[in-house]
Protein backbone atom coordinates (compact mmCIF):
# COMPACT_ATOMS: atom_id res chain seq x y z
CA UNK A 1 0.00 0.00 0.00
CA UNK A 2 2.81 2.20 -0.90
CA UNK A 3 3.62 4.79 -3.99
CA UNK A 4 6.11 4.51 -6.70
CA UNK A 5 10.20 4.62 -7.26
CA UNK A 6 12.21 7.35 -5.77
CA UNK A 7 12.44 10.78 -5.25
CA UNK A 8 13.94 14.21 -6.46
CA UNK A 9 14.71 15.41 -2.80
CA UNK A 10 14.42 19.55 -4.90
CA UNK A 11 11.96 18.75 -7.22
CA UNK A 12 8.33 20.52 -7.85
CA UNK A 13 5.89 19.04 -5.45
CA UNK A 14 4.22 16.47 -8.15
CA UNK A 15 8.28 15.74 -8.77
CA UNK A 16 8.82 13.48 -11.60
CA UNK A 17 10.14 10.65 -9.37
CA UNK A 18 7.99 9.89 -6.43
CA UNK A 19 9.68 7.81 -2.76
CA UNK A 20 8.17 4.80 -1.65
CA UNK A 21 8.52 2.68 1.32
CA UNK A 22 10.98 0.50 -0.57
CA UNK A 23 13.17 2.85 -1.25
CA UNK A 24 13.40 3.87 2.22
CA UNK A 25 14.32 0.57 3.26
CA UNK A 26 15.59 -1.36 0.25
CA UNK A 27 17.75 1.27 -1.32
CA UNK A 28 18.71 0.85 -5.18
CA UNK A 29 22.07 -0.33 -5.39
CA UNK A 30 24.61 1.84 -7.58
CA UNK A 31 25.74 1.22 -10.71
CA UNK A 32 23.51 1.34 -14.35
CA UNK A 33 19.98 0.55 -14.27
CA UNK A 34 18.66 -2.09 -17.14
CA UNK A 35 17.11 -0.89 -20.26
CA UNK A 36 13.59 -1.37 -20.40
CA UNK A 37 13.71 -3.22 -24.15
CA UNK A 38 16.57 -5.75 -22.84
CA UNK A 39 14.36 -6.51 -19.53
CA UNK A 40 17.65 -7.50 -17.76
CA UNK A 41 19.99 -6.43 -15.32
CA UNK A 42 23.06 -5.24 -16.62
CA UNK A 43 26.85 -3.75 -15.35
CA UNK A 44 26.82 -6.90 -12.60
CA UNK A 45 24.36 -4.62 -10.21
CA UNK A 46 22.63 -6.27 -7.96
CA UNK A 47 18.78 -6.56 -7.11
CA UNK A 48 16.28 -7.83 -4.98
CA UNK A 49 15.95 -11.61 -5.30
CA UNK A 50 12.59 -13.56 -5.94
CA UNK A 51 11.85 -14.54 -1.92
CA UNK A 52 12.78 -10.88 -1.48
CA UNK A 53 10.41 -9.23 -3.55
CA UNK A 54 7.13 -12.14 -2.75
CA UNK A 55 8.10 -10.75 0.92
CA UNK A 56 7.86 -7.06 0.04
CA UNK A 57 4.49 -7.67 -1.91
CA UNK A 58 2.91 -9.03 0.67
CA UNK A 59 4.05 -6.59 3.14
CA UNK A 60 2.73 -4.27 0.96
CA UNK A 61 -1.06 -5.74 0.97
CA UNK A 62 -1.65 -6.47 4.31
CA UNK A 63 -2.32 -4.22 7.16
CA UNK A 64 -4.91 -2.80 8.90
CA UNK A 65 -7.52 -3.01 5.71
CA UNK A 66 -7.25 -6.99 6.64
CA UNK A 67 -8.30 -6.83 10.25
CA UNK A 68 -11.39 -5.21 9.05
CA UNK A 69 -12.72 -7.41 6.46
CA UNK A 70 -15.07 -9.78 8.56
CA UNK A 71 -16.90 -6.72 9.12
CA UNK A 72 -16.72 -6.03 5.36
CA UNK A 73 -18.12 -9.55 4.88
CA UNK A 74 -21.03 -8.87 7.28
CA UNK A 75 -21.96 -6.05 4.66
CA UNK A 76 -21.99 -8.47 1.85
CA UNK A 77 -23.28 -11.46 3.28
CA UNK A 78 -21.64 -14.87 3.87
CA UNK A 79 -21.99 -15.98 0.52
CA UNK A 80 -21.71 -12.69 -1.60
CA UNK A 81 -19.06 -11.39 0.49
CA UNK A 82 -16.52 -13.98 -0.26
CA UNK A 83 -16.89 -14.04 -4.02
CA UNK A 84 -17.25 -10.50 -4.61
CA UNK A 85 -13.51 -10.45 -2.26
CA UNK A 86 -12.62 -13.18 -5.05
CA UNK A 87 -13.58 -11.12 -8.24
CA UNK A 88 -12.10 -8.36 -6.52
CA UNK A 89 -8.97 -10.18 -5.94
CA UNK A 90 -8.78 -11.39 -9.79
CA UNK A 91 -9.78 -7.58 -10.92
CA UNK A 92 -6.77 -6.03 -8.74
CA UNK A 93 -4.03 -8.21 -9.80
CA UNK A 94 -5.41 -8.16 -13.72
CA UNK A 95 -4.92 -4.21 -13.11
CA UNK A 96 -1.71 -4.65 -11.60
CA UNK A 97 -0.58 -6.76 -14.63
CA UNK A 98 -1.68 -4.22 -16.63
CA UNK A 99 -0.14 -1.40 -15.47
CA UNK A 100 3.61 -2.96 -15.35
CA UNK A 101 2.91 -4.39 -19.08
CA UNK A 102 1.91 -0.11 -20.02
CA UNK A 103 5.07 0.72 -18.29
CA UNK A 104 7.39 -1.27 -19.77
CA UNK A 105 5.93 -0.63 -23.46
CA UNK A 106 5.83 3.29 -23.00
CA UNK A 107 9.52 2.85 -21.22
CA UNK A 108 10.79 1.45 -24.52
CA UNK A 109 8.94 4.13 -26.41
CA UNK A 110 10.54 7.13 -24.61
CA UNK A 111 13.59 5.48 -24.01
CA UNK A 112 13.42 5.77 -20.14
CA UNK A 113 14.72 3.23 -17.90
CA UNK A 114 12.03 2.92 -15.80
CA UNK A 115 8.73 4.99 -14.70
CA UNK A 116 6.72 5.42 -12.03
CA UNK A 117 3.17 5.17 -11.98
CA UNK A 118 2.49 8.90 -12.91
CA UNK A 119 4.78 9.31 -15.15
CA UNK A 120 3.48 6.06 -17.26
CA UNK A 121 -0.22 8.18 -16.90
CA UNK A 122 1.52 10.97 -18.22
CA UNK A 123 3.70 9.46 -20.95
CA UNK A 124 -0.02 7.35 -21.76
CA UNK A 125 -1.48 11.01 -22.32
CA UNK A 126 1.30 12.05 -24.32
CA UNK A 127 0.49 9.10 -27.00
CA UNK A 128 -2.64 10.66 -27.82
CA UNK A 129 -2.73 13.77 -29.72
CA UNK A 130 -5.40 15.83 -28.66
CA UNK A 131 -4.16 14.66 -24.24
CA UNK A 132 -0.68 15.67 -24.95
CA UNK A 133 -0.50 18.86 -24.13
CA UNK A 134 -2.31 18.29 -21.15
CA UNK A 135 -0.03 15.20 -19.83
CA UNK A 136 1.37 16.79 -16.95
CA UNK A 137 -1.91 16.71 -15.12
CA UNK A 138 -1.66 13.03 -15.81
CA UNK A 139 0.90 12.56 -13.31
CA UNK A 140 0.02 15.40 -11.03
CA UNK A 141 -3.44 13.48 -10.44
CA UNK A 142 -1.63 10.28 -10.00
CA UNK A 143 0.49 11.95 -7.18
CA UNK A 144 -2.50 13.63 -5.30
CA UNK A 145 -4.29 10.02 -4.80
CA UNK A 146 -0.84 8.38 -3.79
CA UNK A 147 -1.00 11.42 -1.19
CA UNK A 148 -4.64 11.06 0.08
CA UNK A 149 -4.41 7.35 -0.02
CA UNK A 150 -1.20 7.55 1.60
CA UNK A 151 -2.77 10.19 4.42
CA UNK A 152 -5.61 8.25 4.70
CA UNK A 153 -3.64 5.55 5.92
CA UNK A 154 -2.34 7.83 8.52
CA UNK A 155 -5.56 8.50 9.55
CA UNK A 156 -6.76 5.37 9.81
CA UNK A 157 -3.49 4.09 11.74
CA UNK A 158 -4.81 6.60 14.71
CA UNK A 159 -8.08 5.48 15.09
CA UNK A 160 -6.47 1.79 14.99
CA UNK A 161 -4.33 2.34 17.67
CA UNK A 162 -6.63 4.45 19.87
CA UNK A 163 -9.39 2.28 19.75
CA UNK A 164 -7.60 -1.14 20.29
CA UNK A 165 -5.30 0.52 23.18
CA UNK A 166 -8.29 2.00 24.77
CA UNK A 167 -9.65 -1.57 24.96
CA UNK A 168 -7.08 -2.62 26.61
CA UNK A 169 -6.39 -0.36 29.08
CA UNK A 170 -10.56 -0.47 29.91
CA UNK A 171 -10.20 -4.13 30.49
CA UNK A 172 -6.57 -3.97 32.66
CA UNK A 173 -8.18 -4.46 35.82
CA UNK A 174 -10.14 -7.75 34.87
CA UNK A 175 -7.67 -9.53 31.89
CA UNK A 176 -7.71 -12.94 33.34
CA UNK A 177 -5.53 -16.22 31.09
CA UNK A 178 -8.78 -18.06 30.64
CA UNK A 179 -10.34 -17.08 26.81
CA UNK A 180 -13.72 -18.02 26.83
CA UNK A 181 -16.02 -17.53 24.18
CA UNK A 182 -19.16 -15.61 24.69
CA UNK A 183 -20.60 -14.87 20.87
CA UNK A 184 -20.59 -11.22 21.34
CA UNK A 185 -17.90 -8.59 21.52
CA UNK A 186 -15.24 -10.59 23.91
CA UNK A 187 -13.47 -7.32 25.67
CA UNK A 188 -16.02 -5.71 27.56
CA UNK A 189 -16.03 -2.65 28.67
CA UNK A 190 -15.07 -2.95 32.49
CA UNK A 191 -13.15 0.49 33.50
CA UNK A 192 -14.37 3.29 31.25
CA UNK A 193 -12.03 5.42 30.85
CA UNK A 194 -11.11 8.81 28.09
CA UNK A 195 -12.75 8.82 25.12
CA UNK A 196 -11.05 7.46 22.05
CA UNK A 197 -10.25 10.71 20.56
CA UNK A 198 -8.13 11.56 23.50
CA UNK A 199 -5.84 8.66 22.90
CA UNK A 200 -5.11 9.34 19.44
CA UNK A 201 -3.99 12.71 21.19
CA UNK A 202 -1.68 11.21 23.42
CA UNK A 203 -0.45 9.14 20.65
CA UNK A 204 0.46 12.48 18.69
CA UNK A 205 3.78 13.13 20.53
CA UNK A 206 5.46 9.58 19.80
CA UNK A 207 4.41 9.88 16.10
CA UNK A 208 5.61 13.21 15.70
CA UNK A 209 9.06 11.99 17.58
CA UNK A 210 9.02 8.85 15.44
CA UNK A 211 8.41 11.12 11.66
CA UNK A 212 11.27 12.77 12.83
CA UNK A 213 14.28 10.35 11.95
CA UNK A 214 16.23 11.10 9.23
CA UNK A 215 16.38 8.01 7.77
CA UNK A 216 13.88 5.17 7.49
CA UNK A 217 16.89 2.64 7.24
CA UNK A 218 17.71 3.46 10.97
CA UNK A 219 13.67 1.80 11.28
CA UNK A 220 14.80 -1.40 9.70
CA UNK A 221 15.32 -2.88 12.12
CA UNK A 222 12.13 -2.43 14.15
CA UNK A 223 10.19 -2.72 11.00
CA UNK A 224 11.49 -6.42 10.98
CA UNK A 225 10.23 -6.84 14.74
CA UNK A 226 6.56 -5.27 13.39
CA UNK A 227 6.24 -7.78 10.71
CA UNK A 228 7.28 -10.85 13.14
CA UNK A 229 4.80 -9.01 15.76
CA UNK A 230 2.46 -8.49 13.28
CA UNK A 231 2.50 -12.22 11.81
CA UNK A 232 2.69 -13.79 15.18
CA UNK A 233 -0.35 -11.58 16.20
CA UNK A 234 -2.83 -12.72 12.90
CA UNK A 235 -1.74 -16.43 13.65
CA UNK A 236 -2.84 -16.39 17.07
CA UNK A 237 -6.12 -14.16 15.50
CA UNK A 238 -6.77 -16.96 13.41
CA UNK A 239 -6.03 -19.96 15.65
CA UNK A 240 -9.11 -18.24 17.69
CA UNK A 241 -11.47 -17.85 14.85
CA UNK A 242 -10.98 -21.12 13.76
CA UNK A 243 -11.45 -22.82 17.04
CA UNK A 244 -14.65 -20.56 18.00
CA UNK A 245 -16.55 -20.56 14.42
CA UNK A 246 -20.31 -21.26 15.39
CA UNK A 247 -22.88 -23.08 13.29
CA UNK A 248 -23.70 -19.68 10.19
CA UNK A 249 -26.86 -21.08 9.39
CA UNK A 250 -28.20 -17.55 11.03
CA UNK A 251 -26.28 -15.50 8.94
CA UNK A 252 -27.69 -13.64 5.85
CA UNK A 253 -25.69 -15.18 2.79
CA UNK A 254 -26.52 -11.63 0.97
CA UNK A 255 -26.68 -8.65 2.96
CA UNK A 256 -28.49 -4.68 2.36
CA UNK A 257 -27.81 -3.43 -0.74
CA UNK A 258 -27.00 -0.39 1.27
CA UNK A 259 -24.17 -1.80 3.26
CA UNK A 260 -22.78 -3.06 -0.17
CA UNK A 261 -20.93 0.39 -0.84
CA UNK A 262 -19.16 -0.27 2.34
CA UNK A 263 -18.24 -3.41 1.76
CA UNK A 264 -16.62 -1.69 -1.08
CA UNK A 265 -14.74 0.77 -0.09
CA UNK A 266 -13.16 -1.93 2.55
CA UNK A 267 -12.00 -4.22 0.42
CA UNK A 268 -10.84 -1.96 -2.04
CA UNK A 269 -8.88 -0.46 0.44
CA UNK A 270 -7.32 -3.91 1.28
CA UNK A 271 -6.36 -4.54 -2.08
CA UNK A 272 -4.79 -1.30 -2.94
CA UNK A 273 -1.46 -2.22 -3.15
CA UNK A 274 -0.89 -1.39 -6.68
CA UNK A 275 1.43 1.58 -5.57
CA UNK A 276 4.38 -1.10 -4.73
CA UNK A 277 4.24 -2.61 -7.81
CA UNK A 278 6.41 -0.54 -10.30
CA UNK A 279 8.81 -0.07 -7.66
CA UNK A 280 9.37 -3.62 -6.81
CA UNK A 281 9.45 -4.53 -10.28
CA UNK A 282 11.89 -1.83 -10.81
CA UNK A 283 14.59 -3.17 -8.39
CA UNK A 284 14.22 -6.94 -9.06
CA UNK A 285 17.59 -8.65 -9.70
CA UNK A 286 15.43 -10.88 -12.37
CA UNK A 287 12.81 -9.05 -13.21
CA UNK A 288 11.11 -11.20 -16.03
CA UNK A 289 9.97 -13.42 -12.60
CA UNK A 290 7.91 -10.67 -11.52
CA UNK A 291 4.53 -11.95 -13.10
CA UNK A 292 5.04 -14.81 -11.18
CA UNK A 293 6.03 -13.27 -7.94
CA UNK A 294 2.78 -10.74 -8.67
CA UNK A 295 0.43 -13.97 -9.03
CA UNK A 296 1.74 -16.12 -6.54
CA UNK A 297 1.60 -13.17 -3.52
CA UNK A 298 -1.27 -11.43 -4.59
CA UNK A 299 -2.98 -15.17 -4.99
CA UNK A 300 -1.38 -15.72 -1.25
CA UNK A 301 -3.06 -12.22 -0.52
CA UNK A 302 -6.36 -12.79 -1.68
CA UNK A 303 -6.63 -16.05 0.25
CA UNK A 304 -6.03 -14.39 3.28
CA UNK A 305 -8.17 -11.81 2.95
CA UNK A 306 -11.43 -14.01 1.81
CA UNK A 307 -10.60 -16.35 4.54
CA UNK A 308 -10.22 -14.06 7.38
CA UNK A 309 -12.74 -12.20 6.37
CA UNK A 310 -15.25 -14.98 6.27
CA UNK A 311 -13.85 -16.95 9.35
CA UNK A 312 -14.12 -13.83 11.41
CA UNK A 313 -17.67 -12.68 10.41
CA UNK A 314 -18.60 -16.79 10.89
CA UNK A 315 -17.07 -16.69 14.63
CA UNK A 316 -18.11 -12.96 15.72
CA UNK A 317 -21.80 -12.99 13.87
CA UNK A 318 -23.45 -9.61 13.73
CA UNK A 319 -21.27 -8.28 16.68
CA UNK A 320 -18.09 -8.22 14.35
CA UNK A 321 -16.23 -4.69 14.79
CA UNK A 322 -14.46 -2.43 12.70
CA UNK A 323 -11.43 -4.52 13.52
CA UNK A 324 -11.47 -8.21 14.29
CA UNK A 325 -8.94 -7.59 17.45
CA UNK A 326 -11.55 -5.88 18.85
CA UNK A 327 -13.76 -9.31 19.14
CA UNK A 328 -10.80 -10.62 20.58
CA UNK A 329 -11.27 -11.86 24.30
CA UNK A 330 -10.29 -10.32 27.35
CA UNK A 331 -7.24 -12.77 28.55
CA UNK A 332 -3.63 -11.83 28.26
CA UNK A 333 -2.65 -13.63 25.38
CA UNK A 334 -5.17 -11.66 22.74
CA UNK A 335 -4.86 -8.81 24.92
CA UNK A 336 -0.83 -8.74 23.99
CA UNK A 337 -2.20 -9.62 20.91
CA UNK A 338 -4.27 -6.25 20.47
CA UNK A 339 -0.59 -4.77 21.82
CA UNK A 340 1.46 -6.51 19.55
CA UNK A 341 -0.47 -4.93 16.29
CA UNK A 342 -0.46 -2.00 17.64
CA UNK A 343 3.03 -2.04 17.52
CA UNK A 344 3.95 -2.97 14.19
CA UNK A 345 1.22 -0.48 12.98
CA UNK A 346 2.96 2.12 15.08
CA UNK A 347 6.25 1.35 12.99
CA UNK A 348 4.53 1.50 10.15
CA UNK A 349 2.93 4.95 10.21
CA UNK A 350 6.27 6.07 9.52
CA UNK A 351 6.65 4.18 6.62
CA UNK A 352 3.43 5.39 4.86
CA UNK A 353 3.83 9.00 5.96
CA UNK A 354 7.38 9.01 4.33
CA UNK A 355 5.51 8.95 0.92
CA UNK A 356 3.47 11.85 1.26
CA UNK A 357 6.28 13.53 3.34
CA UNK A 358 8.70 12.92 0.15
CA UNK A 359 6.69 14.53 -2.23
CA UNK A 360 5.13 17.61 -0.34
CA UNK A 361 7.85 18.68 1.66
CA UNK A 362 11.40 19.06 -0.79
CA UNK A 363 9.90 21.89 -2.57
CA UNK A 364 9.09 23.82 0.34
CA UNK A 365 12.41 23.36 2.05
CA UNK A 366 14.20 24.00 -1.20
CA UNK A 367 12.90 27.53 -1.62
CA UNK A 368 14.14 28.36 2.22
CA UNK A 369 18.03 29.19 3.45
CA UNK A 370 20.28 26.46 4.30
CA UNK A 371 20.41 27.61 7.96
CA UNK A 372 16.52 26.77 8.21
CA UNK A 373 16.09 23.66 6.30
CA UNK A 374 16.51 21.22 9.28
CA UNK A 375 13.74 23.27 11.25
CA UNK A 376 11.13 23.74 8.51
CA UNK A 377 11.45 20.39 7.27
CA UNK A 378 10.52 19.25 10.89
CA UNK A 379 8.06 21.80 11.09
CA UNK A 380 6.40 20.57 8.36
CA UNK A 381 6.31 16.95 9.14
CA UNK A 382 5.04 18.05 12.62
CA UNK A 383 1.92 19.78 11.09
CA UNK A 384 1.56 16.83 8.51
CA UNK A 385 1.14 14.49 11.22
CA UNK A 386 -1.19 16.65 13.33
CA UNK A 387 -3.41 16.98 10.33
CA UNK A 388 -3.78 13.32 10.20
CA UNK A 389 -4.31 13.04 13.89
CA UNK A 390 -7.53 16.29 13.53
CA UNK A 391 -9.30 14.32 10.77
CA UNK A 392 -9.10 11.20 12.48
CA UNK A 393 -10.38 12.95 16.00
CA UNK A 394 -13.02 14.72 13.50
CA UNK A 395 -14.03 10.53 11.93
CA UNK A 396 -13.20 8.20 15.20
CA UNK A 397 -14.74 5.64 13.23
CA UNK A 398 -12.72 2.78 12.13
CA UNK A 399 -14.44 1.02 9.89
CA UNK A 400 -16.08 3.92 8.00
CA UNK A 401 -12.39 5.57 8.01
CA UNK A 402 -11.24 2.57 6.30
CA UNK A 403 -14.45 2.44 3.81
CA UNK A 404 -14.18 6.40 3.23
CA UNK A 405 -10.30 6.07 2.29
CA UNK A 406 -10.82 3.21 0.31
CA UNK A 407 -13.62 4.92 -2.14
CA UNK A 408 -12.46 8.01 -2.37
CA UNK A 409 -8.74 7.26 -3.61
CA UNK A 410 -7.98 3.32 -3.51
CA UNK A 411 -10.74 3.27 -6.36
CA UNK A 412 -8.74 5.21 -8.78
CA UNK A 413 -5.55 3.92 -8.54
CA UNK A 414 -6.70 0.20 -7.94
CA UNK A 415 -9.06 -0.05 -10.55
CA UNK A 416 -9.95 3.24 -12.96
CA UNK A 417 -6.47 4.34 -14.03
CA UNK A 418 -5.20 1.02 -15.26
CA UNK A 419 -7.56 0.44 -17.84
CA UNK A 420 -7.71 3.74 -18.89
CA UNK A 421 -3.43 3.22 -19.55
CA UNK A 422 -3.89 0.52 -21.12
CA UNK A 423 -6.16 2.73 -23.71
CA UNK A 424 -3.70 5.17 -24.05
CA UNK A 425 -0.63 3.32 -23.99
CA UNK A 426 -1.68 1.12 -26.91
CA UNK A 427 -4.13 3.72 -28.59
CA UNK A 428 -1.60 3.89 -31.18
CA UNK A 429 -1.07 -0.12 -32.04
CA UNK A 430 -4.86 -0.92 -31.50
CA UNK A 431 -6.54 -2.85 -29.04
CA UNK A 432 -9.67 -4.76 -30.07
CA UNK A 433 -13.01 -4.12 -29.13
CA UNK A 434 -13.27 -6.32 -26.59
CA UNK A 435 -10.32 -5.30 -24.73
CA UNK A 436 -11.62 -2.05 -24.85
CA UNK A 437 -14.38 -2.13 -23.53
CA UNK A 438 -13.24 -4.92 -20.99
CA UNK A 439 -11.42 -1.95 -19.66
CA UNK A 440 -14.28 0.59 -19.97
CA UNK A 441 -16.54 -2.33 -17.53
CA UNK A 442 -13.62 -1.86 -14.99
CA UNK A 443 -13.38 1.64 -14.96
CA UNK A 444 -16.92 2.26 -14.80
CA UNK A 445 -16.83 -0.46 -11.65
CA UNK A 446 -14.31 1.27 -10.07
CA UNK A 447 -16.26 5.08 -10.54
CA UNK A 448 -19.63 3.42 -9.05
CA UNK A 449 -17.81 2.11 -6.09
CA UNK A 450 -16.03 5.73 -5.46
CA UNK A 451 -19.59 7.55 -5.85
CA UNK A 452 -21.60 5.25 -3.98
CA UNK A 453 -19.05 4.16 -1.51
CA UNK A 454 -17.80 8.05 -0.47
CA UNK A 455 -21.61 8.56 -0.73
CA UNK A 456 -22.97 6.19 2.14
CA UNK A 457 -19.92 6.09 4.13
CA UNK A 458 -20.20 10.10 4.99
CA UNK A 459 -23.90 9.78 5.31
CA UNK A 460 -22.80 7.01 7.83
CA UNK A 461 -20.13 9.32 9.46
CA UNK A 462 -22.99 12.09 9.57
CA UNK A 463 -25.71 9.72 11.30
CA UNK A 464 -23.10 8.08 13.68
CA UNK A 465 -22.07 11.70 14.95
CA UNK A 466 -25.13 12.85 15.20
CA UNK A 467 -26.68 9.74 17.39
CA UNK A 468 -23.68 10.40 19.42
CA UNK A 469 -24.66 14.19 19.73
CA UNK A 470 -27.93 12.94 20.82
CA UNK A 471 -27.29 10.35 23.37
CA UNK A 472 -25.06 12.26 24.80
CA UNK A 473 -27.40 15.34 25.40
CA UNK A 474 -29.99 12.63 26.77
CA UNK A 475 -27.43 11.95 29.34
CA UNK A 476 -26.89 15.11 30.24
CA UNK A 477 -30.56 15.52 31.03
CA UNK A 478 -31.04 13.22 33.02
CA UNK A 479 -28.06 14.06 35.13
Amino acid sequence: MMASSDVDIRGSLFSDQNPSEMDALCPSPPGPSRPQRHYERIGGRTGTSFCQTLIHLLKGNIGTGLLGLPLAVKNAGLVLGPVSLLVMGIIAVHCMRLLVSCSHHLSVKVNRQSLTYGEAVQYGMENVSWLRRHSQWGKRTVNLFLIITQLGFCCVYFVFLSDNVKQVVEAANATTFSCQMNHTNQTQTLVPSFDSRLYMLCFLPAIILLVFTPNLKYLAPLSLVANLVMTASLILIYFYSLTNITYPFNLPKVGRAKDYPLFFGTAIFAFEGIGVVLPLENKMQRPQSFTLVLYMGMGIVTFLYISLGTIGYMCFGEQIGGSITLNLPNCWTYQAVKLLYCFGIFITFALQFYVPAEILIPPVVARVSERWETAVDLLLRTVLVIFTCALAVLIPELDLVISLVGSVSSSFLALIFPPILQILAFHEEGLSPLVTGKNVVISLVGLVGFLTGTYIAIVEIINRNAQKHEETFSSYLVQ
